[in-house]
Formats: C-alpha cells, structure tokens, sequence
C-alpha cells in the first residue's frame, strides 16, 4: 500500500524571527513547506532548515489577493505569521494586520484549506488605544469571518536570539548610561521563541480545537521596570534606570519614528501601557501554551545564553590578578 505524500504547509511570513523556528519545526514533522515572503531572494537561509527540496520560499505579498491564493493553492495548512512593528509606507497596520489578514483567511476558506492558524497578539482589543492592538483585534475578527475555526494564537513579548525587547534595551544600555522607562508598572508575560513555534507547529497538526484565541505567555509575570532591571543583571551593568512620563515618551517618540528602522514610536508608547498577560479566563478555559502541549521555558533559562553579548568584556570574564 502506497504512503500517504507528505502534508504540505504555507507559512505566510516564514521568513522572521518566529517564522524561521516554525519552519524548522514542521520540516522535522515531515511537512512540505512553501514559505510566502516579498523578498524570496532574502530567504535562502530557511532551505538548509530541511531535507533537499522541502522548503521553498515564493513570492507573496499579503496586500495581494492574487499573491496570496497562489501560495495556499494545495496546501493542507495555512499559517499567517504577517506582522509589523511600525508603519511606514504602504505598510500599515490596517493593511498588513487587518486587510491582510482577512485576504489570507478568505484564500484558504476558498482553496479548501482544512486548518488556518493565525498568529496575532496578546492584548489585541478593538477599543486600545494602540493602533497596532486595534488592527490586531479587527485582523482576528476578519479571519473567523472567513474561517470560522481558524486556530487564534496570541503570544505575549517574545524573547530569544534575535528578539526586538532584550537586545534592543541591551544595545541602548551599552550607549547611554540612563535608561528612560516607559509606563514601568505595566506587566508582562514573556514566552519564548521556541515554545511560540513549538505552540504554532501543534496548531497546524489539525488537532486543535479552533474559533477560539489562545493566549501564549511564559512562567513569569514582569513589570517593565522589572525586565528592563533583568537585561542590567544579565549584561552586568548598572545604568540608571529612571521613570519617563508617558507624554514626554510620545513626544520624543514623534522625532525618532521619523527614523527609518526607529526604537520607539508613538503607537508603542500606548501600547507599553497595556498589560499582556494571559487571562484568568484563557487559564480557566485551557487557551494556555500548556494547553497546545508545550512546557515553558523560562527567562532564567535562556537569556543568559545571548544576552552576554552585551557585557563589557563579553562572555569572557576579566582576569583577576
């Protein structure tokens, strides 16, 4: 009796932070894996991820319908993994967040996918005064619209090699010797890299209840004063930390998104001020990580395995004489 060909699976920005751990973790589930990226000439670094032939990048563009059904066309999953921390140009948080995850959702409904997995955010409310939430909570309302048990997974602040929180504070805490904190007490809940993939690669096998969000957080709860004192610790340093009021934070923030790579915008300003931390009810219902199988690893565990890179003398400590 002939096997059954492989699952095939289109990861709709595969190509990032998450993406490249999701990829390798399907390619290890035997999955093909099509990964839809604008640049796929940038994405030769997730084909080695798999056996010869399994993973292969093409050209999407989430604002294109067209784009967009030519990638799920045959696919036995579909996972959305589009995001953006900051606007510029055509690239809005309505049109990427939003407009395009409604287009994704509405091409796998029509190309008879039979599990839709969207990645969206912890936190996500249609009444935030973040712009990023916003368009977060109305992409989840656009895609159960189309796909009614499309599997929702929001994931709190996302830590690892390569992440946007840690390193960044760790960067800044190597140029200036104050740290500004912004909305100190606001608490969050960090999950690891890994565990997110981990999480999303479960969603796809097709055994996960769906309609419903799953709230993704790690073991601690922190406050942002707490975390910006944990990447102190970790690269051994001692700048001063001190409170920023939120209306001076905006302020500054309108110069430095003029940038074109900026660390702090306006919207991110209101968005620190929100908790994102997996809720009472998210626990209670079973929308947790353990809940999608996966055991959390915690800060402790992993921050010390890339945050020495920003210590004065590295990982190498000074010898004593």
């Amino acid at each position: 009796m002939r096997a059954a060909p492989p699952k095939l699976a289109t990861i709709i920005g595969g190509s990032g932070f998450v993406g490249t751990q999701l990829v390798q973790q399907l390619a290890r589930k035997g999955f093909r894996i099509r990964v839809g990226v604008r640049r796929p000439d940038l994405a030769g670094h997730l084909r080695p991820l798999g056996t010869v032939g399994q993973i292969q990048p093409i050209q999407v563009n989430i604002r294109n319908f067209d784009s967009i059904a030519r990638a799920v066309n045959g696919a036995d999953v579909v996972i959305n993994l589009v995001g953006i921390l900051h606007e510029s140009g055509r690239q809005r948080f309505r049109a990427v967040h939003t407009v395009g995850a409604a287009n994704a959702a509405k091409a796998a409904a029509d190309a008879g996918v039979k599990t839709f997995v969207h990645m969206s955010a912890l936190g996500a409310n249609a009444q935030s005064k973040s712009t990023y939430l916003v368009s977060k909570a109305l992409g989840e309302a656009e895609v159960l619209g189309a796909f009614p048990q499309a599997v929702i997974i929001r994931p709190s602040m996302i830590f690892g090699p390569g992440d946007r929180f840690f390193n960044l504070v760790g960067m800044l805490a190597r140029l200036f010797p104050v740290l500004p904190v912004i909305h100190g007490q606001t608490r969050f809940q960090p999950v690891h890299v890994g565990d997110v993939a981990k999480a999303l690669a479960f969603a796809a096998s097709g055994v996960v209840k769906g309609g419903t969000p799953y709230e993704l957080g790690g073991p601690d709860i922190e406050t942002m004063t707490e975390l910006m004192g944990r990447v102190l610790s970790e690269s051994e340093r001692h700048n001063l930390l001190v409170n920023m009021p939120a209306g001076l934070a905006r302020f500054e923030a309108r110069f430095i998104q003029i940038l074109p790579n900026p660390w702090l915008t306006v919207d991110q300003v209101n968005q620190l001020g929100e908790d994102s931390v997996v809720s009472n009810e998210a626990v209670a219902q079973k929308r947790t990580l353990q809940a999608l199988g996966v055991t959390p690893k915690t800060m402790d565990a992993v921050l010390p395995t890339y945050m020495w890179r920003f210590r004065k003398n590295g990982q190498f400590e000074p010898v004593k004489s």
